[in-house]
């Protein structure tokens, strides 16, 4: 079910940006703060997205390791020139 939100007490400068804003858009400000809303509740916060970096760093470096042993265990590549 959908819900409202309500903000109160924005500066009028706030506001009249928000208004030229979404006349560039051609969409009302009501429409543009669902918009932002939407786009805001989609982008993960900051540290859930430094979060995630620092596991895929853990992941990469083990698929590294991985990688070289695999390498180790395949031996020398044929030299191509010959």
């Amino acid at each position: 079910m959908p819900k409202t939100v309500q903000i109160r007490d924005i500066d009028d400068e706030v506001y009249a940006g928000l208004v030229a804003r979404a006349g560039e858009e051609n969409i009302t400000v009501p429409e543009l703060l669902r918009l932002e809303a939407t786009r805001l509740a989609r982008t993960p916060s900051m540290s859930s997205w430094l979060d995630d970096v620092r596991h895929r760093r853990h992941c990469a470096s083990k698929t590294t390791g991985a990688l070289a042993d695999l390498d180790e265990l395949r031996g020398d590549w044929p030299d191509a020139s010959h």
